[in-house]
């Protein structure tokens, strides 16, 4: 039986040469993404900044709306326009393009290094390993993951998955077993459990609302319940984890660890959760929260 850890943990991004969080505060952030730097709102930052001044390539200037809006305002040599053709970035040995999107994103997040090592680590001394990335973006996770085996990638978006495919040619890994899939994440587990399929790992990083590619509606609290449940037929005793990221919801870790639990709980392993952040450059660097986040794992 899965045991529930009831303390939480953190899982820390400390950043790498190709990103850094400068600084923090007032409900902004300043980040570095290789040679350029950006401005970007986030609401968790309550207190106030270290540094008195800010001097970045770009700032992202949020809508009146809560749940989304707004737009970019660049300086330097992007002032008045996108940068459409974006820059190469890496981790590892991970190769991707990062570009300002439309949502305040940079087609990559981040927060999510320590899970890419958090997840390889599970997976140590596998090389035959059989992975799924549910809602995969722009695959660094799954490009992460190839490292081990094969690895489902699935996404509703017919860009991301392009992009995704880009970023595995960029990193020299377009020969490597990956199926990319545009298609409903939901839908997609269901008939994989119809399939009778197996996984030895799953990562899923749901958004609090989306479509899929025919239209579907995808409302986190309704329908994360039955995905989790679709992702535990997938999974046995002999399989190493599963990771499940949740951002902009009102909801405590606790409440998706206890849907682990029930989804997972006849297995062994153990159920942990928390939150991931992002750790600010310096001495005395405060850790800004992203996420939260509950993970099973299957220790060996």
């Amino acid at each position: 039986m899965a045991r529930l850890v009831q303390q939480p943990l953190v899982m820390a991004c400390e950043g790498w040469d190709s990103y850094r969080l400068l600084d923090s505060g007032a409900g902004r952030k300043w980040e570095s993404f290789g040679p350029y730097s950006f401005i970007r709102p986030e609401p968790q930052a309550l207190w106030q900044p270290r540094q008195p001044d800010w001097h970045a390539d770009g700032e992202f200037i949020p809508g009146s709306d809560e749940d989304g809006g707004g737009r970019w305002q660049f300086t330097g040599q992007f002032t008045g326009r996108l940068p459409d053709e974006g820059w190469e970035l890496a981790w590892n040995e991970v190769r991707f393009t990062a570009r300002p999107t439309p949502f305040r994103h940079l087609q990559f997040f981040p927060d999510m290094a320590p899970v890419w090592d958090w997840m390889r680590d599970q997976l140590d001394g596998m090389d035959a390993a059989e992975t799924m990335n549910l809602f995969g973006y722009t695959g660094l996770g799954t490009l992460a993951l190839s490292r081990h085996g094969k690895v489902t990638h699935v996404d509703a978006s017919k860009k991301s998955v392009a992009q995704a495919r880009e970023n595995a040619v960029l990193s020299g890994m377009a020969e490597r077993p990956i199926r990319w899939l545009t298609d409903d994440a939901a839908k997609f587990t269901a008939r994989e459990v119809r399939r009778g399929r197996r996984y030895d790992g799953i990562i899923l990083d749901p958004p609090k609302f989306g479509r899929g590619p025919e239209g579907e509606v995808w409302r986190l609290e309704e329908h994360l319940p039955g995905l989790v449940t679709d992702c535990a037929w997938l999974l046995d005793a002999e399989s190493r984890f599963l990771f499940l990221t949740v951002y902009a919801v009102r909801m405590s870790s606790l409440a998706i660890a206890g849907l682990l639990e029930e989804a997972l709980g006849h297995l062994p392993g153990v159920i942990e959760h928390g939150d991931l952040a992002v750790c600010e450059e310096g001495e005395g660097g405060r850790l800004l929260p992203t996420a939260i986040i509950a993970r099973w794992s299957n220790p060996r």
